[in-house]
Order: structure tokens, then C-alpha cells, then sequence
């Protein structure tokens, strides 16, 4: 009975590994290189009004995106009260949007013939530009690197009420949350949010930072990365974390001159299931945080770190996109040969300990039985 009960116990022990699923990794060649990758992102600011974000993407193959937060990003204001409750409201992207907005599009007149003034930051002697809005007159102070500030003086910018909303919004103290899916060249960049318009010269990048130094007691980057994934996001629980190291992360250190950067290590990852469902193409990424003061000198914590001056505040994404791929296939544990010579040997093995036990047993009491009857 005992031999029979120990090998009942093998046997669901083996049938368990054989019904168990396990994933299996495998590195290969990533050969989807020259696809683009996507970025969904989902990021809370809450001491920076959206007038005065900007986010850029660039890589190293000198590719650029500018002031993207106008082209497939959801803008919402965050709306704060008295009780310290936030209201969200949805910010219409065209408003105060420089995007795609070129120097060539400026030398219309508008509908009345008239050419606006540009205040000197274009020439205008033979109405080569014209700045009949606020966004153009905006797009000419950047293409010269003036400073914009808030607009305010600026007729355009007065009447069409850019000026006005731009105060309350500050003045209201109000934050920016950032939504939306854009795609990139899968090689090796940055992702920055920083204040004010930006702008690409001599092979330098430059933010109007006029208004975020304005007012010197308002606006840092404090936030928190609701969601940050590249590729599709799997619904399996265990995937989600290795996917999303990311998401709920915070950033709450009450600094205006002060930059976080975010060192992403990005690799394309495949979950094939084994239940014969379509695989899953989506990446993995680790990432290492580091943020500094841009006044430089020793860190307040670590005394024996120095950090360089200068920078840019802003929150920013570095990430290295790996040559490789990770194939994450289910399998079960054990095959069904595996299974049945796993029953088998279990049998075998117990009825052969058994039998030994057996015979020992019945040899040693036989010997004891014989020097009684001595």
C-alpha cells in the first residue's frame, strides 16, 4: 500500500510538469530593423501649463522631429482648484501651434492684401514675410532667436486672445498631460520635453525659454509617466512588467532649474503563444534614472559627486535600440514521450526500491526467527 500510494504521488507530480507552460527565451538577429518603431506615451506635468511644453524627437542619424505634441499627441490641461483637486480638459492642438508652419508660407498676404508686421525679426522691406497672426509672428522670432516671452505688446497676439490665455493658464497654476502613439527610426536618440518653441541651427537645438524665465517663482518639470511603452502592449500580466518598468514612476523634486533624464535600453521582443494565437511583436526595455541640478557643483546628497553646469531643464529620454530580439515561446515542461517515460520510470523505480526493502526485511527477519529457535 505504500508503494502504491508513493507512486500515485509521482505520478501527479509528472502530469503536473507535463501540463505546466513555460517560456522558453531565445536570442536572435533582429532582421525588422529598418521598421519604425512605436512610442505610446502618457505623462502628467503639474507646474507647467501647455503653452510652454514642447517635445522633440531626434536621433543619431540626424533625423528630426519638432514640436511633435501638435501632430498625433493629446494635450489636456490639468485644471487645478482650491481643495487641491485636479480637472482635466482637452486642449485643442491647433491652437498655439507652430507645426507646420514654414518660412514660405509666410510670404502670403492675407485676405485684404495687407502684410503684417513681424517687428523686425524677418526683413519686411518688400513684403518678403508677412506675420498676419500671432503663430507666424511666433515662427519669426524663433527663425531669428528672439525671445517670445507670453506675446503680450505683440497687436496679433493681443487681439487674436494668445496673450490673455496664455496668463490665466499661468496664473491658474496649471499643469499639461501628454497622451498619444508617434513613430520613430529604430536607432538610437532622444525624446525631450522642454519649455518653449524649439528650433535646429548650425546643428545645434535651441528652446525660447523667455517665458519659462519669466516668472522665476512658477513652472518646474515635476511628474509622473502614466504609461511609457514601445510597440503593442501585451495583455499578459507577467509581459506588462517587463514592458512597462515605467509606468506609475514619479518625479516630484520642486525644482525649476533642473533636468531628469531617463537612459532606455530598448530591445524588440516576441511572445509566441502556445495556444496558436497570432505571436506578439512588442520591446522590452530597461532604464537607469539620473537628474541633476543645472547650476552644477556637488550633489546635496552625495558629496563626493560633482555635477557638470549648464543644460537645459526639461524631462529627457535617451534610449539605445538593441540590434537583437528575445523570442519568448510557451512550450509545456515535458512532451508526452517525456511524460509516459516519466510514469514509467517512476513505476519501475518504486516497485524496485519496494521489492529490495522487501527482501531485506524478510531476510532479516528470517535470521532473527533462526537464532530463537537456536
Amino acid at each position: 500500500m505504500f508503494c502504491v500510494f508513493i507512486v500515485l504521488l509521482l505520478i501527479r507530480n509528472e502530469y503536473q510538469d507535463y501540463t505546466l507552460i513555460i517560456v522558453r527565451p531565445e536570442l536572435v538577429v533582429d532582421r525588422d530593423i529598418n521598421k519604425q518603431l512605436d512610442i505610446n506615451l502618457d505623462i502628467s506635468y503639474f507646474n507647467l501649463p501647455c503653452d510652454l511644453l514642447s517635445l522633440d524627437f531626434m536621433d543619431e542619424s540626424g533625423d528630426g522631429q519638432l514640436d511633435v505634441l501638435h501632430s498625433g499627441f493629446e494635450k489636456i490641461r490639468l485644471i487645478k482648484d482650491g481643495e487641491g483637486n485636479i480637472k482635466e480638459e482637452v486642449v485643442d492642438n491647433q491652437s498655439a501651434s507652430l507645426y507646420g508652419k514654414k518660412l514660405a508660407d509666410m510670404s502670403k498676404p492675407g485676405p485684404n492684401g495687407e502684410c503684417g508686421s513681424c517687428y523686425g525679426a524677418l526683413p519686411q522691406d518688400k513684403n518678403q514675410y508677412c506675420c498676419n497672426d500671432c503663430d507666424t509672428v511666433r515662427l519669426a522670432y524663433t527663425e531669428a532667436s528672439w525671445a517670445f516671452y507670453d506675446g503680450e505688446n505683440i497687436k496679433q497676439c493681443e487681439e487674436s486672445g494668445y496673450v490673455a490665455r496664455v496668463k490665466s493658464r499661468i496664473d491658474g497654476n496649471e499643469g499639461c498631460r501628454v497622451k498619444g502613439t508617434t513613430k520613430i527610426n529604430r536607432i538610437s536618440g532622444t525624446m525631450d520635453f522642454a519649455p518653449g518653441s524649439s528650433s535646429n541651427k548650425n546643428g545645434k537645438h535651441f528652446h525660447d525659454l523667455s517665458l519659462y524665465e519669466k516668472h522665476p517663482e512658477k513652472f518646474n518639470f515635476d511628474h509622473v509617466i502614466n504609461h511609457l511603452s514601445f510597440g503593442k502592449d501585451p495583455e499578459n500580466l507577467v509581459a506588462k512588467q517587463s514592458t512597462h518598468p515605467l509606468d506609475g514612476r514619479e518625479s516630484k523634486l520642486n525644482k525649476k532649474h533642473h533636468t531628469v533624464t531617463y537612459y532606455l535600453k530598448v530591445v524588440a521582443t516576441r511572445f509566441e503563444f502556445i495556444d496558436l494565437s497570432s505571436p506578439l511583436d512588442t520591446n522590452q526595455f530597461s532604464v537607469i534614472t539620473h537628474d541633476r541640478p543645472m547650476r552644477g557643483g556637488k550633489d546635496e546628497d552625495h558629496q563626493h559627486t560633482v555635477h557638470a553646469k549648464g543644460g537645459m531643464p526639461g524631462v529627457f529620454f535617451h534610449f539605445d535600440i538593441s540590434p537583437l530580439k528575445i523570442i519568448n515561446r510557451e512550450q509545456y515542461a515535458k512532451t508526452w514521450s517525456g511524460f509516459v517515460l516519466g510514469v514509467i520510470s517512476s513505476i519501475a523505480g518504486v516497485l524496485m526500491v519496494g521489492t529490495l526493502i522487501d527482501k531485506s526485511v524478510y531476510a532479516a527477519q528470517e535470521a532473527i526467527k533462526g537464532k530463537k529457535e537456536l
